[in-house]
């Protein structure tokens, strides 16, 4: 953990486990699917429709029924939060939020990942209110691919402000995601290694993802892995880094003259399905158990309108007990395109 945060006691609970044997042990949790930015692989401008394809401030969840939930999860052996969006620092009090989570028994874990242009305002109450990590997306150094990348309302001075702001408040090892797209932002992305070589940050290049359908995916435009680790390799030496947790989605490799490490996110190229204990909930409260899912479990009613306190709990462990999801392994096997659920409904 990158706070000195006394470390909880993980949930005794007897894991729930799914039909390809993999615990339910992380939660994403998108509390608005509101952004400041409209980029281009996730929101992208054109897709929108016009006015009025956001949710209302009136149907996201309450911060009393996030924690319900996530209590409920917890109590099913998840041990991990990350708080998403859309862009979760336009929540209003989300410091509160995180505060009222901290202090669940047996959450060991709450994570952020943000734009970062609100950190300067909001980082010290983050840390203060129990966050563990941040994440900050930045696809670019060079302001003229950011601009293109973000639909136009990025400004670098103002994510490098906030990755300074929540390194001032105790973040002192934050990550750093870059959707890498061929010919669009892959010429830049040395640059912005070396801009963070040094720093205790790790960039982690993420490979383009056909997360929705509203990003005009195509495979052209995916920079595999393995390219990646050549290419770098070939400026500076590095090697892999084991990590015995099937379920992380990295694959680390550190710089050979120790100036720190680097994640490869391989989905397209390596899926790595096969080790996913994460469920996803989005600002409305339905439960998807992929990130490429079609359909998911609207859990409000059972937040509002059961009178059985066991029964979320129950509806929960019965939909992870079903759960075969395994889009990534088996992408390039379909022939029917799939109606996704878009990445800012879901939360990355």
């Amino acid at each position: 953990m990158d706070m000195q945060v006394p470390i909880k006691t993980l949930p005794q609970t007897a894991p729930v486990i799914d039909q390809l044997a993999r615990p339910l042990r992380e939660l994403r949790v998108s509390v608005i699917d509101r952004c400041n930015f409209r980029c281009t692989y996730c929101m992208p401008e054109d897709s929108l429709q016009g006015r009025g394809v956001f949710l209302p401030l009136v149907k996201l969840l309450t911060d009393h029924e996030i924690v319900d939930l996530v209590r409920a999860f917890v109590d099913l052996g998840v041990y991990k939060v990350r708080i998403t969006g859309g862009e979760p620092l336009v929540r209003p009090g989300l410091p509160s939020l995180v505060g009222r989570l901290s202090a669940i028994e047996g959450l060991r874990d709450i994570a952020l990942t943000t734009n970062g242009v609100l950190l300067p305002r909001l980082a010290a109450d983050l840390a203060d209110a129990g966050l563990s990590r941040i994440t900050v997306s930045l696809d670019s150094l060079d302001q003229q691919v950011l601009h293109q990348m973000s639909g136009g309302k990025a400004r670098l001075e103002e994510i490098l402000a906030g990755i300074e702001a929540a390194s001032a408040a105790g973040f002192k090892r934050l990550k750093i995601n870059t959707v890498v797209q061929r010919d669009v932002n892959d010429h830049t992305v040395l640059d912005l290694l070396a801009h963070f070589r040094g720093t205790g940050h790790s960039v982690r290049l993420i490979e383009y993802m056909d997360v929705g359908n509203s990003n005009h995916w195509h495979m052209d435009q995916v920079v595999p892995s393995a390219e990646w680790v050549q290419r770098i390799g070939e400026v500076w030496p590095i090697e892999p880094v084991a990590d015995g947790r099937p379920s992380e989605t990295a694959r680390r490799y550190r710089y050979l003259d120790g100036q720190g490490e680097i994640g490869l996110i391989s989905s397209i190229s390596q899926p790595f399905c096969g080790g996913c204990t994460r469920a996803r909930l989005t600002a409305d409260g339905i439960l998807y158990t992929c990130l490429f899912g079609t359909k998911g479990t609207n859990l409000m009613p059972l937040l509002r309108q059961a009178s059985d306190p066991d029964a979320l709990s129950a509806r929960i462990r019965a939909i992870w007990l079903q759960r075969n999801d395994r889009y990534s392994e088996i992408r390039t096997g379909l022939t029917a395109r799939k109606e996704k659920v878009e990445m800012y409904r879901m939360g990355g």
